[in-house]
């Protein structure tokens, strides 16, 4: 009976899936590419793909996204996979006004799925966010900052064409089960106390130390927990972090 069962869901999910995101051509296309792999890749880490959760952490130093996955009634989350950024526009530093060339940093989550994207699929950085709009240019703040494919930036991160086809369903896959805001950590490179000190050597990186700083202490808080942060923003555009132990 209990193999029974596990057929029955797994069928359910299909149907479920191809009622929403594998109605799009280019999705359907990436899952039938992707979904051995992924399936491998979750299994390995005991991750049931009908209970998926994900978390990503950005680094621009490195140029590299990490996915993080729990099951949805886990708490902590553990490291899936990494991936390499194609091309980095910018500068180490905040995004404050259009045209800057920057990709934004800061706490954010998912805004949107785009299966027609120009760059075979995208996901929507929720910039700007209630700290990006206090501390940035009030007139000219700029949006539509995204994770896609190809290899062309102006603000945006690419990871290829290929890569792109395995996080877009990785997302999907948590949005389907319910997972209605997937958060994304935006920071200059990995925080720690060393790497902290080295970037603000330079001269030309001391106008950041305040978000930095700040950033620093979610960024603590969730290499010591790695579970999502619990915040909110100021009047004055810092992340109050909450869940500090």
């Amino acid at each position: 009976m209990k193999y029974i069962v596990t057929i029955i869901v797994f069928f359910s999910f299909i149907n479920l899936n191809a009622q929403s995101y594998l109605q799009y051509s280019r999705v359907k296309r990436a899952y039938d590419e992707k979904i051995n792999f992924l399936t491998d890749i979750l299994s390995q880490k005991d991750i049931n793909s009908l209970q998926i959760n994900i978390l990503l952490t950005i680094y621009k130093k490195e140029k590299q996204i990490v996915v993080w996955v729990k099951e949805k009634n886990q708490t902590t989350y553990d490291s899936l996979i990494t991936y390499d950024f194609c091309r980095l526009s910018g500068h180490l530093g905040p995004k404050r006004q259009t045209g800057d060339m920057q990709v934004p940093e800061g706490l954010y989550y998912i805004s949107l799925f785009n299966p027609y994207s120009s760059y075979e699929l995208s996901l929507k950085i929720s910039y700007p966010n209630q700290s990006d709009l206090i501390l940035g240019d009030k007139n000219n703040q700029g949006n539509n900052i995204y994770i896609h494919g190809g290899c062309l930036t102006a603000g945006c991160i690419p990871i290829t064409d290929d890569k792109i086809k395995e996080l877009y369903l990785l997302a999907s896959f948590a949005k389907e089960i319910g997972q209605t805001k997937i958060p994304i950590y935006i920071f200059p490179t990995r925080l720690t106390n060393e790497r902290l000190t080295n970037l603000l050597k330079n001269k030309e990186n001391l106008k950041n130390i305040k978000l930095w700083q700040n950033l620093k202490q979610g960024y603590d808080i969730f290499v010591n927990n790695k579970k999502e942060l619990d915040y909110s923003i100021n009047s004055e555009g810092e992340y109050i972090f909450l869940n500090v132990n």
